[in-house]
């Protein structure tokens, strides 16, 4: 019984000894503070309006009247498509249109002569019907003669083409003598400049949010929406949210969101891809840990609290980093004391030895 009882004290000690020593290792006491950081969104810049010019009558081109990519104004001449053949037709209307005025007083004469010899009985009332008749055929083709006059002069006032509003036009893709005609040519497009627009698609999550931004009254000087452009220019003017689409895409579950940028120097052009920083609600607290006590596994994130001596696996949702520190939206509370050194070595429940906190920063 002896030797039994000397066995089972050996595998006792054998078991102690074979056991790890706790892992060292620091952490750092989670705080709530005011961060402000920015939500990053890739964007497009886009006119606010953009038409494509079209001719709506055939012709050759006789006149252009402005220099590619220059600004123009609303009502400025652009084209001129030959006018000659709409001249003649107007005038030949106008000519058909005094014939048949001409007409329709002959007939009224003649209907008012007839009249008054009928209150006599001195013609016969057939003769004064087919006076009547007359007068109202005459009557009907000086309409149809007013009629082509307006068609007509559409044409003639479709070959010159005009500015639809103030922006920006685009190279010309014809020339002198190009022949065009309506369905088939692309003159050019002109598009608004100032202000300009910018799209970026939104998580169907942050609806709420977005929601409260547009809801928000905001002026020149609000700087929750800014605007980096392409070699990492900050653009100067903030923006603001003019509207969220109507309907999520179903197959991104994203949705479409729009600032306006004023754009008096002429730095936003359509089509650029840039970057939308949204500044987040400075009012909220936010809590702050390193970014290096982040373990990602299959994209989600964890961090190792430590309690009792044991360092416990936490899965957490992150927010944005704002230089070695990063936002903590969910999974933590203050006061967790979170490891920042010794994070590869640890499991789950791993035992651990805690050394001298390091002092918690705001």
């Amino acid at each position: 019984m002896g030797s039994a009882l000397f066995a089972a004290c050996g595998d006792k000690q054998a078991a102690q000894q074979k056991a790890p020593p706790p892992t060292s290792v620091a952490v750092y006491a989670a705080q709530e503070g005011n961060a402000v950081y920015y939500d990053d969104f890739p964007a497009t810049v886009t006119p606010l309006n953009q038409v494509d010019i079209r001719p709506q009558v055939t012709g050759y081109i006789t006149g252009i009247f402005f220099q590619d990519g220059q600004h123009v104004v609303k009502g400025q001449k652009l084209y001129e498509i030959d006018q000659q053949q709409y001249k003649a037709a107007y005038e030949q209307s106008i000519a058909n249109l005094n014939v048949s005025k001409a007409n329709e007083a002959k007939a009224q004469q003649d209907a008012d002569r007839y009249t008054s010899l009928a209150q006599k009985d001195a013609i016969a009332k057939q003769t004064l019907d087919h006076a009547i008749a007359d007068l109202e055929s005459a009557k009907m083709q000086v309409e149809a003669a007013k009629a082509n006059v307006n068609s007509v002069q559409t044409n003639l006032k479709y070959s010159i083409i005009y500015a639809p509003f103030n922006g920006t036009i685009g190279i010309s893709m014809v020339k002198m003598g190009t022949a065009v005609s309506p369905g088939q040519t692309l003159l050019n497009t002109v598009s608004s400049d100032d202000p300009m627009a910018v799209d970026f698609a939104l998580d169907q999550s942050q609806i709420t949010r977005f929601t409260q931004l547009l809801q928000k009254k905001t002026n020149d000087k609000d700087s929750t929406f800014t605007l980096v452009l392409p070699g990492q220019y900050a653009y100067p003017n903030p923006g603001h949210l003019v509207l969220l689409d109507r309907s999520v895409d179903p197959q991104t579950g994203t949705i479409k969101a729009r600032l306006v940028f004023p754009n008096g120097k002429q730095f936003l052009r359509a089509g650029i891809t840039c970057n939308v920083r949204v500044k987040n609600n400075a009012g909220e607290k936010s809590l702050l840990i390193p970014y290096k006590s982040v373990v990602e596994q299959l994209g989600e994130y964890f961090v190792f609290v430590v309690n009792d001596n044991k360092a416990l696996q936490k899965k957490i949702s992150l927010g944005a980093k704002i230089n070695d520190k990063v936002v903590v939206r969910s999974g933590l509370q203050a006061g967790d004391n979170v490891v920042t050194e010794g994070v590869q070595k640890l499991r789950d429940s791993s035992a651990v030895q805690v050394g001298p906190p390091k002092a918690a920063t705001k």
